[in-house]
């Protein structure tokens, strides 16, 4: 079934969460993989109530759902995982900064979804070609994809991270719940 919803719309979320109750009774994983917050016109609040605010607004409302063994899968860039000790590009530090906070704030639910029998896994990526952020990047600083794809030996596209993204819901979760997805070497402090 496909559903649509605005995530930053609490009413929406509920329904959503409505609907796939209704449908399918329960949820064995849950992707997190909203991001945005360069979009003209969003607002100056948006990157956060979209990249934290409604990550845990989803989560909260679909917790119910979760089957236990269940797991959270949160999407995120390297960029933004790494933002606190890697500096990233100025017109993308507002949307890092904000799934950076969604990031630690989820990560902050752990114990309490460890007691229900949830998993939680932090999937980080390098930049993705074909996805909307790379593209709204490449406009503001023509160049910057083939930059960062020659730094980094390799960029994945959509298709491939969206696989990596399904291994992560279905492997064991790593010592430290993060699953890296490419090169880090270049985000890792010396």
């Amino acid at each position: 079934m496909a559903l649509g919803a605005d995530l930053t719309d609490s009413a929406a979320v509920a329904g959503f969460a409505g609907t796939v109750r209704e449908q399918a009774g329960s949820l064995d994983i849950l992707v997190l993989n909203a991001s945005g917050g360069m979009e003209a016109g969003a607002g100056e609040d948006y990157a956060m109530r979209l990249n934290r605010d409604a990550q845990l607004e989803v989560l909260a409302a679909f917790r119910p759902l979760l089957a236990d063994g269940g797991r959270v899968v949160f999407v995120t860039s390297h960029q933004a995982h790494f933002v606190h000790t890697t500096p990233t590009l100025p017109e993308y530090e507002p949307v890092a900064l904000s799934k950076r906070a969604g990031e630690e704030a989820l990560r902050g639910l752990i114990p309490e979804l460890q007691d229900e029998g949830i998993g939680f896994v932090v999937v980080s990526g390098d930049m993705i070609e074909g996805t909307i952020t790379a593209t709204l990047l490449e406009r503001v600083k023509p160049g910057v994809i083939a930059s960062r794809r020659e730094s980094a030996g390799r960029l994945y596209n959509v298709a491939e991270f969206a696989a990596e993204v399904a291994l992560a819901a279905v492997d064991p979760v790593p010592a430290d719940n993060t699953r890296y997805v490419g090169d880090t070497s270049s985000f890792q402090p010396e």
